[in-house]
């Protein structure tokens, strides 16, 4: 079995240069950690995961958090994510748990003290239940992508920015009844994002002298989620808005199915307005506001590997640039 003293002397280096040079641990000049790997490459050496860990201090897992994994948003933040682990060498330890549920609760509290990670990425965590700082308290290297605070780095659109954006396109079309579809009513203490989402709403329709219009149609951030409380706003002939913003494609799309389900045209009598770009969004000719998760994901990989290798750093926050895509689930009002 090839050792790492075989590749060493293939490479022409001593055994603690090679194995610098493959662990990514210590400072190894470009030219010789080329040498390094070559050697390795043409050995077909494969260091123990075990060794190397002992060897270096480090476990090489990176543990990554998400409330939930059946959704587009989180899959694509993933795939971004697991690129990039994958790229550096690093194992990823994925703990997709409910949000409220006691399995949660004992992740915080008892699983991630204990567990060895080089450092962690966690998605959609909670305000309530203090979650940002338990992360901190754990002591890894922290990125988040969402949330963000002043101890922690992060990646992320500006949501208030987005559904702005969104509820400005209604309002230059000409609506003046704009409601917010999905979300849940307690958004402020149960997800960042979604807050400033009804917040960028919020700020739009103020600005434009609609205070007395702003209504709030809360559901899950979902197809069903959005579907069903779609039904109940649009339900009340005498008092159904004109347009939708919604908190994500997947509330929007569940909007426009119930929209057609009573009878009504998308958009000649209701337009509707969606935040992410997801990948059934073209089918259902929805106007959105893009966003690139991931890439979030790539990038929040990169801002951990900064903070690993200098935890003494300024934490950095990155704002994704959004862009309004216009399709044809909005028209002027009749």
């Amino acid at each position: 079995m090839t050792t790492i003293a075989d590749v060493a002397a293939r490479a022409g280096v001593s055994k603690a240069t090679a194995s610098r040079a493959l662990s990514g641990g210590g400072y190894v000049s470009a030219e010789t950690r080329e040498r390094v790997r070559a050697a390795a490459r043409e050995l077909a050496y494969v260091a123990h995961s075990s060794a190397t860990s002992l060897a270096t201090g480090r476990s090489f897992s990176v543990g990554v958090i998400m409330p939930e994994l059946d959704r587009w948003f989180f899959a694509e933040l993933l795939g971004g994510i697991q690129d990039g682990l994958f790229g550096s060498g690093y194992d990823l330890v994925l703990y997709g748990i409910q949000e409220g549920s006691a399995e949660r609760r004992r992740l915080f509290e008892e699983v991630l003290p204990r567990r060895r990670l080089d450092g962690i990425i966690a998605v959609g965590i909670q305000p309530s239940a203090q979650e940002l700082s338990r992360l901190v308290q754990v002591g890894s290297p922290l990125v988040t992508i969402g949330a963000y605070g002043a101890d922690a780095d992060a990646v992320s659109i500006d949501d208030a920015a987005a559904t702005r954006i969104a509820t400005e396109h209604l309002i230059d079309l000409g609506h003046r009844d704009i409601a917010f579809l999905g979300a849940r009513p307690d958004a402020a203490t149960h997800a960042y994002g979604d807050e400033r989402r009804i917040e960028g709403y919020r700020a739009a329709m103020l600005a434009a002298g609609l205070e007395s219009r702003i209504r709030h149609a809360p559901g899950a951030p979902t197809m069903p989620g959005g579907y069903e409380a779609g039904v109940r706003m649009l339900g009340d002939r005498q008092n159904r808005p004109t347009a939708f913003v919604a908190v994500c494609d997947e509330a929007a799309i569940g909007g426009i199915i119930a929209t057609r389900r009573l009878g009504l045209s998308v958009p000649a009598e209701i337009s509707v307005v969606g935040v992410d770009d997801h990948a059934h969004a073209e089918m259902f000719s929805l106007t959105t506001v893009r966003q690139h998760p991931r890439a979030q994901g790539s990038i929040a990989v990169g801002l951990l590997q900064r903070r690993m290798s200098d935890p003494g750093a300024e934490s950095e926050r990155i704002v994704m640039p959004s862009e309004l895509v216009v399709r044809s689930s909005t028209a002027a009002p009749r």
